[in-house]
């Protein structure tokens, strides 16, 4: 049985509990332009480019180390044998005039000695270490580039699906338009079988044509969840979590005016990131190149060591050794030459590359244009068609009250009037798709309101 301070304690921790989890359920409010900016921040392929640029400048530290001096510290307990012929001296008795040792040699040792030292080594002058250092440099700006890249993609992602979450939204917004009119049809016919004057035919058709609207209801609506599902894993959001659209269809402007083709395409130019990042690309294969060429230079390093050697740790004598080197390459079997090959070939493919892209985003940004001009005149003929079936609607429905007629014209009304209110859903969808593909064509995804 519990006790009355176990039973606090659990009550205090399932209260911590709920707290914790009414944060972590907090909705998060986002327009259009928030969402892409979220996205940017916080998807993982952002996420990971920054690790890539931690790491290219994790290497640059590297580079940078090859300035500052190389300290070690030695500790040498060692026991050896050698041959006496291998020093090339004749050890004679001055007594005798016969050789110590064996001419031949002979086997002598072990012996044993302590060494303790300290090395330093210091580059003075090495042109190929202060290239290899700004061509690590040209690799962070690049990456970073990279990292602005996927930025943009994630912002481009995030925003389509913003869109096609409030496309879905407007969907089911209109499904329920489409269930209450045809509920006020089936009433309508209801009413005359009542009142003698409608067949039960009519009453039948209208029944058939709410469970029709009814079921695309239920699927528009799993549609908005799964719309909003995938926006929300786009935001690299933790699953479950609510995501408010502060933004709806309807609400967004549809009054655009497009940028000059000219224009947009110059803008693309200076701020898309896969054109900056192949222009940062190709500034870093320069420097590898110069860095290579720079390792056939002379290399100047100052070293030094100085410790206590001896036979036993009681008997040690102070030693040193010290100098200036200098190293010159001179031929290294053409492996230099090779690697200045391939990287001039890098530097060729990033050109074309460059080419390519610069053409990629004009084609990007003249395919947006032409998306949003046929999305505005797609959205004014959806509008005048939703006009008229509206008339048409409210039409059959005064001949179907009156009973003139019976409902079959009224419910043929009202499915054109439902495909036309669709019409207007897409058509209004698309032209925001289109802003979306014009600011990703542009590089400004982000810069969306």
């Amino acid at each position: 049985m519990m006790t009355t301070s176990a039973v606090l304690r659990s009550a205090v921790a399932l209260a911590f509990l709920a707290g914790t989890a009414a944060v972590a359920q907090e909705p998060i409010a986002l327009s259009l332009g928030g969402a892409a900016r979220l996205a940017a921040e916080r998807n993982a392929a952002p996420q990971a480019a920054r690790q890539r640029i931690a790491q290219a400048e994790a290497r640059v530290r590297q580079r940078r180390a090859e300035f500052l001096p190389n300290v070690s510290a030695v500790a040498l307990d060692n026991e050896h044998t050698f041959n006496s012929a291998s020093f090339g001296i004749s050890f004679d008795d001055p007594a005798t005039g016969r050789s110590l040792f064996d001419p031949n040699g002979q086997v002598l040792g072990p012996v044993k000695t302590w060494d303790l030292r300290g090395v330093v080594r210091q580059n003075i002058y090495d042109p190929g270490s202060f290239a290899r250092l700004r061509a690590a440099k040209a690799v962070v700006t690049a990456v970073g580039t990279d990292a602005g890249i996927a930025s943009q993609q994630a912002a481009a992602a995030a925003a389509t699906l913003y869109v096609r979450a409030l496309r879905a939204d407007a969907q089911v917004g209109a499904r329920l338009a489409d269930s209450s009119l045809a509920a006020e049809l089936l009433a309508i016919a209801r009413e005359q079988v009542t009142a003698g004057t409608g067949i039960a035919l009519d009453v039948t058709r209208a029944q058939s044509q709410l469970s029709v609207m009814h079921s695309q209801l239920i699927a528009a609506r799993a549609e908005r969840s799964r719309a909003t599902l995938d926006l929300t894993r786009a935001l690299g959001l933790p699953l479950g979590t609510p995501v408010t659209l502060t933004d709806s269809l309807f609400a967004l402007p549809i009054a655009v005016t497009p940028p000059a083709e000219a224009d947009a395409v110059a803008r693309a130019t200076r701020t898309r990131s896969d054109l900056l990042a192949i222009g940062d690309q190709t500034t870093a294969a320069e420097r590898q190149l110069d860095a290579i060429r720079a390792e056939v230079l002379p290399a100047l390093s100052l070293f030094a060591d100085q410790g206590s050697t001896g036979k036993a740790t009681q008997h040690l004598l102070s030693t040193y050794n010290w100098g200036i080197e200098l190293s010159v390459p001179v031929f290294d079997g053409f492996r230099r030459d090779g690697r200045m090959d391939e990287q001039r070939a890098a530097l060729r493919e990033l050109d074309v590359r460059r080419r390519d892209l610069a053409q990629q985003a004009a084609a990007d940004v003249r395919a947006a244009l032409l998306d949003l001009d046929a999305a505005r005149e797609q959205l004014a003929a959806a509008d005048e068609r939703f006009t008229l079936a509206e008339q048409e609607l409210a039409q059959a429905r005064d001949r179907f009250r009156a009973g003139v007629s019976g409902n079959a014209d009224a419910i043929t009304a009202s499915l054109a009037l439902n495909a036309a209110r669709a019409q207007v859903v897409d058509a209004r969808a698309a032209l925001q798709a289109a802003r979306v593909s014009l600011g990703r064509a542009q590089g400004t995804v982000t810069e969306l309101p």
